[in-house]
């Protein structure tokens, strides 16, 4: 998209990147996406910890203004994304993949061998996206033990287990 830039983001966003996260979780909800309780954002003190790590990025508009982020976090030598949001009237115009690539990019950086993430498998604006990257969905057996631990953590936290999709980006040569 003309006019976007990816940058690290700068710890006094974090309410604004709250706010972004907010806009674009009613994009899932319309998508109908079932939530376990009310939606609510990443905390200003997770967001913390991950631009103090170097690993919150933000696509920002021609004015410097946050219009989506990815926030991710280093797990068992991969990367995981832990959020990734770009605000709803932006949706669709490459500002997520301009994102998902700077947070492989500093994967790679880092000597990290895969980016991970989990996504609901049935949006049709999310699986069909991380396989547009390069994302796959590995066997069970196959399945990273750091990524296996997060996606039993959500549903134990009430997401449906059909629904969720545990996702890998290996990084050749790494």
């Amino acid at each position: 998209m003309n006019g976007v830039t990816i940058r690290n983001a700068r710890c006094g966003e974090l309410d604004a990147l709250r706010a972004i996260e907010m806009d674009a979780v009613i994009a899932l909800i319309d998508a109908g996406v079932p939530f376990p309780g009310e939606p609510h954002p990443l905390s200003s003190e997770q967001l913390a910890t991950y631009c103090a790590d170097g690993l919150l990025m933000v696509a920002v508009d021609e004015d410097d203004t946050p219009v989506g982020f990815v926030a991710a976090e280093e797990i068992s030598g991969m990367l995981y994304i832990a959020e990734i949001d770009v605000l709803r009237r932006l949706q669709g115009k490459g500002i997520g993949r301009l994102l998902m690539q700077a947070a492989i990019d500093a994967a790679r950086s880092r000597g990290l061998s895969a980016v991970v993430l989990t996504t609901d498998r049935f949006v049709v604006f999310n699986y069909p996206f991380y396989r547009s990257l390069g994302f796959v969905e590995p066997e069970a057996e196959h399945m990273p033990a750091g990524l296996r631990a997060i996606l039993d953590a959500e549903v134990a936290n009430g997401m449906g287990p059909e629904r969720r999709a545990g996702m890998v980006l290996r990084l050749p040569g790494i």
